[in-house]
């Protein structure tokens, strides 16, 4: 049987206590990963299923701590993120596993993963997952050249969200991405959000982005719903400064029905939740909370799929200190965008050496990282 072959340069990262300690005979030598022996679906990422929990654990157990972290960590390419030799060198340096295609055009995005691939084959790294904001109403600014469609908001039947999430995968499946942060599942009185959102009636706001969603994760494309616990009833925005939700979070209501019916990724908003006896959050934006993370979006929702924070350099977070290990405490599963990728893979590599229930929560996400990896077709020659 092939095998991906995944050549892990390890001289200048063991050391003594390593998570996945090695030693001097494996410096430099080629760890050969088991091409996965069955076919698996997007849509196995939720189920109970043996075979890919061994697939998962034992390409798990092949990473060392750095490749471990590096899963989690996801900077921005394109205007607006980083330049593309900061990238090469992030890869390189072997501390991220995903990237998002910012601000570029189709044409750029595509030869850029092609280049992105070629360089994590080079240096061992695992396939990365490629994100983009390709909800309706910003797809055609985000990825010039990509198919003209309606903004969220212009919509006016299920059938024409149903087409546009095709159209709109068509392209991204074409590029090379294989993420959508999308859809918006917000009300609609926000103006930063609003108009991105299915909510100018409301009653369609869980069906419509239902459909997106059903629509986008059967072109085995990754879909998002955002922006959790709900954005479009604060008053300001995110980008600026942190928010707050008084109270009643109400815009909760709009997910369980997409958990249950499989959404397979939640962004969580830089809004923080007061006067609420159990969901407050001590003025910290809900991406750092373990209270809304791990006790109201995992626990009391049962949603299992990946956890993705918003872009960690807005207003809301960045100025929150060590604010990506605090995400990874709170349970969310994907850093994105932090100011400083090094910085932000230090930090949590250096709680993961010492912090015995934090490695273990670095772990977890990493593992729902290949596993979602693995159901996309990625760990395929």
């Amino acid at each position: 049987m092939k095998k991906i072959i995944i050549t892990l340069f390890l001289g200048s990262f063991l050391f003594e206590g390593c998570a996945q300690s090695g030693n001097s005979e494996q410096i430099n030598k080629k760890l050969i990963i088991p091409n996965i022996k069955n076919e698996y679906k997007l849509s196995d990422f939720l189920s109970d299923n043996n075979s890919l929990d061994a697939d998962v654990n034992e390409i798990f157990k092949q990473l060392d701590d750095t490749a471990i972290v590096a899963q989690l960590i996801m900077p921005a390419v394109g205007r607006l993120g980083k330049t593309k030799d900061t990238i090469d060198h992030h890869i390189k340096s072997r501390i991220i596993g995903g990237i998002l295609m910012l601000n570029g055009t189709k044409e750029e995005f595509t030869s850029w993963i092609n280049d992105f691939e070629n360089s994590n084959e080079k240096y061992g790294n695992l396939p990365f997952l490629y994100s983009a904001d390709a909800e309706p109403s910003l797809v055609n600014r985000k990825i010039t050249g990509s198919t003209p469609v309606k903004k969220a908001n212009e919509l006016i039947s299920i059938d024409e969200v149903k087409s546009v999430a095709e159209i709109i995968s068509k392209d991204l499946n074409d590029i090379g991405i294989n993420y959508n942060f999308s859809p918006v599942v917000d009300m609609s009185p926000n103006k930063t959000v609003g108009f991105r959102s299915f909510g100018a009636v409301p009653a369609n706001i869980i069906p419509w982005s239902d459909a997106f969603i059903q629509s986008t994760q059967n072109k085995n494309i990754i879909a998002t719903a955002k922006h959790f616990p709900g954005h479009g009833l604060v008053s300001g925005d995110t980008h600026k400064a942190l928010q707050v939700i008084d109270g009643e979070m109400k815009e909760i209501k709009n997910y369980p029905e997409l958990i249950k019916n499989g959404v397979l990724s939640i962004m969580v908003a830089h809004i923080a939740v007061q006067n609420n006896k159990r969901f407050s959050t001590d003025g910290l934006p809900s991406t750092c909370s373990e209270k809304i993370v791990t006790k109201l979006l995992k626990d009391s929702l049962g949603f299992k799929g990946l956890i993705v924070t918003d872009a960690m350099n807005m207003g809301g977070v960045v100025n929150v200190p060590n604010a990506s290990s605090k995400a990874v405490s709170a349970g969310c599963d994907i850093v994105l965008m932090p100011v400083d990728a090094k910085k932000a893979h230090s930090e949590i590599l250096e709680l993961y050496r010492s912090n015995k229930d934090f490695k273990n929560k670095v772990d977890a996400s990493a593992k729902k990282i290949i596993r979602m990896k693995i159901c996309l077709g990625l760990m395929k020659n």
